[in-house]
């Protein structure tokens, strides 16, 4: 027997999970939900959805057991928490939290409702993220010593049209210049679940554009940095240098430049990936079919370096199997509350800041 499901928010990312949950073969039920009555019904008649409600209150009161919350970045926490304390097993696009309180009350809410709480953190099933881990459980990078991670975003790669389409009528000049470190989950996660450790302190500096008209003090953010680099020191002794750019001279990425160990190294850029140890070096291309996936997933692995067909199979499974998701609200806190820190060390002029933590998950 499989689950119930319910997609909220079928708006710019929300659409492209639509047939990957609707189509998992442990999906018995599948339901979508928008504000939007007309965006609403297009996605349903495209998809061919008989169930559909208007407002996450609305999902919340029926007998659905498990959503998926796919909305504005501000949102997710309170909306994630309402639907634990409704009795709804979780999935949640990210950022999992945008403050320290969000993150304390996320992973209490957790621990009291007893309910299943995934991050959809889109980096941990990246093909380099998994050869790294591999390469990590079978000993061969020794002991690690340092990570350098990267979220590369330019503004004119379509972030503005995000940025307004999330606001919707509310849009305006006060709505621009989002927060680089409140959106570093994409670049942090592959130190944490590679190295299977946190960072505990950072020091981190902004980068102010010359007359930006986009990152101003005069907005509901009041943040004048395009971009943000922070230095951590990780809970196993390595350190980690984290980048999130949104206004650089490059195509894009979401990576891990490079992964150093006492034995072992990788490194990777725009020519490629490559492995290395002290007796030289080996071009690798990590595959995107590295876990066993049902059909049809496994032959739609969908966006995000093909990440997406692995999420929505680690929460269905997680659900049905009534497991905790690799992704858990203890691993998802760890990828944005230093985030967090690292901002407010920023604005302090790169003040050395301790990171809270929230432990690991139980037994």
């Amino acid at each position: 027997m499989g689950i119930s499901l319910g997609l909220v928010g079928v708006g710019m990312f929300g659409r492209s999970f639509i047939s990957l949950f609707k189509n998992h073969p442990d999906v018995d039920r599948f339901a979508l939900c928008d504000l939007r009555k007309d965006r609403l019904e297009y996605w349903a008649d495209k998809y061919d959805v008989s169930e559909t409600y208007r407002s996450l209150d609305e999902i919340c009161k029926s007998d659905i057991e498990s959503i998926a919350i796919i909305t504005q970045p501000w949102l997710h926490a309170r909306q994630a928490i309402k639907a634990m304390k409704a009795g709804k097993h979780v999935y949640c696009a990210v950022p999992a939290a945008q403050s320290i309180k969000e993150c304390e009350m996320l992973v209490k809410t957790v621990k009291e409702t007893g309910m299943i709480y995934m991050n959809g953190e889109t980096s941990y099933f990246r093909p380099e993220a998994v050869f790294c881990r591999k390469k990590a459980e079978e000993g061969a990078f020794g002991e690690f010593i340092h990570c350098r991670a990267e979220y590369f975003h330019d503004l004119s790669h379509g972030l503005e049209e995000v940025a307004k389409n999330r606001w919707g009528e509310d849009w305006g000049r006060d709505k621009t210049g989002g927060i680089p470190m409140h959106y570093p989950t994409h670049s942090i996660c592959f130190p944490v679940s590679v190295m299977k450790a946190h960072m505990i302190k950072v020091s981190a500096q902004g980068f102010i554009y010359p007359n930006d008209d986009w990152f101003r003090e005069d907005t509901i953010y009041r943040n004048v940095f395009s971009n943000e680099t922070a230095f951590f020191t990780m809970s196993n002794g390595a350190t980690a240098l984290i980048c999130e750019f949104r206004r650089i001279g490059h195509p894009g990425c979401e990576r891990t430049s490079g992964i150093y160990g006492t034995e072992g190294s990788f490194e990777c850029n725009l020519a490629g990936a490559v492995w290395a140890d002290k007796n030289g070096r080996q071009i690798v291309n990590p595959t995107r079919h590295h876990e066993w996936l049902p059909e049809p997933l496994a032959t739609n692995l969908g966006g995000h370096g093909g990440s997406h067909a692995y999420l929505v199979h680690e929460f269905v499974d997680s659900v049905k199997k009534q497991r905790l998701p690799r992704i858990n609200v203890w691993e998802a806190v760890r990828y944005c509350a230093p985030g967090i820190i690292a901002h407010q060390s920023a604005l302090q002029e790169g003040r050395l800041l301790k990171i809270p933590d929230w432990g690991d998950p139980p037994e």
